[in-house]
């Protein structure tokens, strides 16, 4: 069996992680029992809720243990298998973690997912035709639940998520105008995703100097908002969201150091009568096959380019993952592990 590298989370972040919370080691892969198979992965995710997972307070999903294997994404190629749902040579999708290899149970509901990368390549599996491509899915179609000629707009549009909610919105017929970090990034959701308009966050130091911008890309005012943020940029969308508007809420990239996220203008939610509805993509495995089907045909057909950051070598995935945090990245933050 191979030597595998592994990064583990060695200690709780103290405020801002840093790259001392984590430790490479090697070890030996177990050999497989019956029913297991040896992945090889070639490609690791790096999503921001892996930064709520460092923590040890109360979240909605259990706390990264220390000393052990940091949690996350990845695709590869079956090596060895000891189960018949599986020969060596597929290509597949699961969760296994920041390192090389991994053994994983074939029988185990959602473990391994085969993927075929005839008109998909392997690595948007991660991102727009993943677990980010199905969170913009959920979020548009079950919860902003737009109709035709609606304003629809999205945090961190040049993203994973937002990239594939930016093609979702106008698969139906929506505006589509998305918020982003930086004049290349504005671009590119323009120019390459079809957004009907970006706003850069950057240039505005206040709510009030991006809600004015956010009047002008939305003239009919918001009735639909995918957040990924929190923070200013919240607020600023809230002074322009319509009567009955929806706000879908998945992330809150501003408040993962752990400091509170004040909101300026929560009256706004009973004025406008809100529908404001957090959610975890992963408690909502129902609609994997439908989302998964129509972000393929995006992608295959070419009306979703998504972009992606990768960063080579298992090693380097803790430096990725704190400049993913601080917005280095430019699309879905990957590590190249073959």
């Amino acid at each position: 069996m191979p030597q595998n590298k592994q990064i583990l989370l060695d200690s709780r972040p103290e405020g801002e992680a840093t790259a001392s919370n984590f430790k490479l080691v090697t070890r030996e892969t177990p050999p497989l029992q019956d029913g297991q198979v040896l992945v090889r992965h070639h490609f690791l995710s790096l999503d921001p809720y892996m930064r709520g997972r460092m923590n040890e307070s109360k979240s909605y999903a259990q706390p990264q243990p220390l000393g052990e294997v940091m949690i996350g994404g990845t695709v590869g190629e079956v090596v060895e298998s000891r189960s018949p749902k599986f020969s060596p040579g597929d290509k597949v999708v699961g969760m296994g973690g920041w390192q090389e290899y991994s053994v994983a149970d074939a029988n185990a509901p959602g473990m391994l997912r085969k993927v075929d990368t005839t008109h998909v390549p392997l690595s948007h599996y991660l991102g727009a035709v993943g677990m980010p491509g199905v969170t913009a899915w959920y979020g548009l179609v079950k919860i902003i639940e737009p109709q035709a000629g609606q304003t629809v707009v999205v945090s961190a549009a040049s993203g994973a998520v937002g990239s594939a909610f930016g093609a979702l919105a106008k698969a139906r017929g929506c505006r589509a105008v998305g918020i982003a970090g930086g004049p290349d990034k504005c671009r590119y959701v323009e120019q390459e995703l079809g957004f009907d308009a970006c706003i850069d966050y950057k240039q505005h130091r206040d709510a009030q100097s991006l809600a004015k911008a956010l009047k002008q890309a939305c003239p009919q005012g918001v009735d639909g908002y995918f957040e990924n943020v929190g923070g200013m940029v919240m607020d600023a969308v809230m002074l322009r969201m319509n009567a009955f508007g929806r706000m879908a809420l998945c992330g809150m990239i501003a408040g993962y150091d752990g400091q509170p996220i004040p909101m300026s203008y929560p009256q706004l939610i009973l004025t406008n009568r809100l529908r404001v509805e957090g959610f975890i993509v992963s408690e909502h495995m129902e609609v994997w096959p439908e989302a998964l089907k129509e972000l393929g045909q995006l992608v295959g057909s070419g009306k979703l380019r998504p972009r992606e950051s990768v960063a080579q070598g298992l090693e380097a995935a803790p430096e990725a993952f704190l400049g993913m945090l601080k917005g280095r990245n430019f699309g879905k933050q990957l590590v190249q592990l073959v």
